[in-house]
């Protein structure tokens, strides 16, 4: 288990460099999909929160894991089909490219599920 951090700078120095450079490329899409985001660390995770929480992201030594939520995991099951998926979660392999796009889609995803609720 990681020791505890206080900060995403914090988390991502504490891997190794290859893991280091998916999870920044992570957090820069993530960044750019919503600049509004408040970013912290919760569940000892980089975590983002954009009216309520929106993703979190993760490093292990073979993938970087993205936290969005079941209702986005089932909203781009067709596109997430190559990688490995749980209700919540999806796991991209740090052996191939971080998709990117669709990153900042599912993040877009998760900001219109914020704004809805807080519009009822």
């Amino acid at each position: 288990m990681r020791e505890k951090v206080e900060n995403v700078d914090a988390y991502i120095a504490d891997f190794p460099p290859e893991v280091r450079e998916k999870l920044i490329e992570m957090r820069t899409a993530i960044k750019n999909a919503e600049p509004m985001a408040a970013e912290t660390i919760s569940y000892a995770i980089p975590a983002y929160k954009f009216n309520g929480p929106l993703v979190y992201f993760a490093g292990d030594a073979k993938h970087i894991g993205l936290y969005p939520g079941a209702g986005a995991i089932e909203t781009f099951a067709d596109e997430l089909v190559d990688y490995k998926i749980s209700k919540g979660t999806v796991q991209f392999p740090l052996d191939r490219p971080l998709p990117l796009d669709l990153v900042t889609k599912i993040v877009g995803y998760r900001v219109k599920q914020n704004l809805e609720k807080t519009k009822k």
